[in-house]
């Protein structure tokens, strides 16, 4: 049986994600909104998730350190599928190069600011400062990772028979290059990528009292305790 506390949460959050996978699989995905039911329907998951979110007991989450496994996973849903699919329509598909490094200087500059707002919300919601270091630094390792190159070849439906199959080079990824020195190989994106993924992960879930020390050394006076999750 679940727990009385999140259960509320819980049993919104799964009406939220049922509504999401209705709407966006089984609805069309119009420009207009042709009748006020439909519209109304397409609300839903923003209601459910709100009332998830409200319905959220603050102190069981900071058990099981909830924030540090949703907060990321919702930047990943952001930048591993919409990112690539921005850009594969909003640039590549009908734009001119220009129109696609425009559009993608806009998007990587952005990126950051989702990721400093996400913190932001989690640290004025009461984040301890050790919790807003491991987001913010940890989802710039995946933003840096490679992982939206990889999903941009992967999630679109690519008419370019450069992009059809992943390209034996990457010389398109220059974040990697400049670490590199060269344009990197398939194999050497591959590797780059889960070296940043580790890296992610080891700063979402190493020991919390690293954080502490490090949180009471910047904000706090050498007397004070240590911050908790």
């Amino acid at each position: 049986m679940l727990p009385r506390k999140p259960l509320g949460f819980l049993i919104f959050a799964g009406l939220a994600v049922a509504a999401a996978a209705f709407v966006w699989f089984g609805l069309p995905h119009d420009r207009e909104v042709k009748s006020l039911w439909l519209f109304l329907v397409k609300l839903l998951p923003f209601v459910f998730a709100t009332e998830a979110v409200a319905r959220l007991d603050v102190e069981w989450a900071k058990r099981i350190r909830l924030v540090l496994w949703t907060v990321p996973v919702a930047f990943l849903v952001y930048f591993l599928y919409f990112v690539p699919k921005i850009f594969f329509f909003g640039g590549v598909e009908t734009g001119t190069r220009e129109s696609f490094y425009a559009l993608y200087y806009h998007v990587l500059t952005l990126t950051p600011l989702i990721i400093l707002s996400l913190t932001l919300a989690n640290r004025l919601g009461g984040g301890t400062a050790a919790t807003t270091r491991r987001l913010a630094y940890g989802m710039l390792l995946l933003m840096l990772s490679g992982l939206e190159d990889f999903a941009f070849l992967t999630v679109n439906d690519h008419t370019d028979p450069a992009y059809a199959t992943i390209p034996d080079v990457w010389d398109w990824a220059s974040h990697m290059t400049v670490f590199l020195g060269h344009p990197p190989t398939r194999n050497e994106a591959y590797a780059f990528i889960i070296v940043h993924v580790l890296l992610a992960l080891g700063v979402f879930f190493s020991p919390q009292r690293w954080w502490d020390s490090l949180a009471a050394r910047t904000t706090r006076p050498r007397s004070a305790q240590p911050e908790s999750v």
